[in-house]
């Protein structure tokens, strides 16, 4: 059998795991090889560049919805604030200051099953005000929102939309069953066929095994996700989750590596659980991950942007703050509305986009 350098190779060179693949080996093989080879994939593909985002809880608890790792359901009994729909000043100075620091994009996420009525009014035109003011890229997560409402958050300026499928299709119904699997990745092809750049990963560490994690990967290859936020669950109390014990962070690097093997081309995205990991998550970065989502967490804190930047450079990795979606297919470097990806056809399933999750408290 070749070795994982040599896969990685095969990667480099034009191989993708599919799911007649026999990918048990990922499980076992040596854990310091596999980051090695996963690095090695993540220099060829995307290079020495780090994607920044961040995000703001626009809209905080009482979700209708039961997902059992989150702290915003009203299912759960949990310590989360509750609250409206954020102040627009404090949304756009926040917005402000995280493209100052130098974040590639930003996003307002907000609990519930779907943002609708007053409380979207609200988003679009906030949005429309970020887009005429600000140069960030803007994201946003609403959750089961409808085509009519994509087209008017193209509009207003959101270029990404995030929509986590949280885990492996067999696992999903053990964590959640407010809404299903299929709801979610309709939600995530109407995003596509209106021209967004989809963002969607997931959370490991809810009690599922290694092949629904490796299930949960192919499933993101087979809908060409560009950008994947991988998640280590920080239970939190009063969630049925409580007492799950953490990942171990040799855990955690294996599975951000895999993911690196079968989404190669992808933004492999460090999110929440940064604190299960030593020196801030440094060994993510050195195991396939090109991407993180900085600054605060939705419920759980992860790292600060200046931070994130700092050690990013003493790894020798980039920050570059630019106007537009990155998608490879076109390989766009947008400024402004010069170059306007969705005309070329790659928007809708080659970009790396991300960010934040309406319900991810994880």
């Amino acid at each position: 059998m070749a070795t994982v350098n040599e896969l990685a190779e095969d990667i480099i060179h034009g191989k993708r795991f599919g799911r007649t693949d026999d990918l048990s080996f990922f499980k076992t093989c040596d854990l310091s090889e596999l980051t090695a080879a996963a690095d090695k994939i993540r220099a060829h593909f995307k290079g020495s560049n780090v994607d920044l985002c961040t995000i703001i809880n626009g809209r905080s608890g009482r979700c209708g919805e039961n997902c059992k790792f989150c702290a915003q359901s009203a299912h759960n009994h949990t310590s989360c604030e509750a609250y409206d729909f954020l102040d627009e000043e404090k949304i756009i100075a926040e917005a402000k200051a995280n493209q100052d620091e130098g974040v590639n994009r930003f996003a307002i996420v907000t609990a519930g099953r779907a943002l609708s009525g007053e409380d979207f009014e609200k988003a679009i035109h906030v949005y429309e005000r970020m887009n005429k003011e600000l140069s960030i890229n803007l994201c946003t997560s609403m959750g089961f929102i409808t085509r009519e409402q994509f087209k008017r958050l193209k509009k207003a300026g959101v270029t990404s939309y995030h929509h986590n499928i949280e885990t492996s299709r067999r696992n999903f119904p053990n964590i959640c069953t407010s809404h299903t699997y299929d709801m979610k990745i309709e939600t995530i092809k109407i995003a596509q066929e209106e021209g967004f750049c989809v963002c969607s990963g997931g959370i490991i560490g809810m009690g599922e095994t290694f092949e629904d994690r490796t299930d949960m990967a192919l499933s993101l290859h087979e809908l060409n996700i560009r950008s994947i936020p991988i998640n280590a669950l920080m239970a939190i109390p009063g969630t049925p989750f409580e007492n799950l014990v953490p990942l171990s962070e040799d855990e955690i690097l294996r599975t951000l590596a895999v993911f690196r093997f079968i989404n190669p081309e992808a933004n492999i995205r460090l999110a929440a659980g940064r604190k299960l990991l030593s020196e801030n998550g440094k060994k993510a970065f050195e195991s396939g991950c090109s991407a993180t989502i900085t600054g605060n967490m939705l419920t759980t804190s992860g790292s600060t942007i200046k931070g994130d930047i700092e050690m990013l450079t003493e790894m020798g990795r980039t920050i570059k703050a630019q106007k537009g979606t990155t998608c490879d297919s076109c390989d766009c470097s947008c400024s402004g509305d010069s170059c306007d990806c969705a005309t070329t056809g790659c928007a809708s399933s080659r970009c790396d986009d991300s960010c934040g999750s309406s319900c991810d408290c994880a």
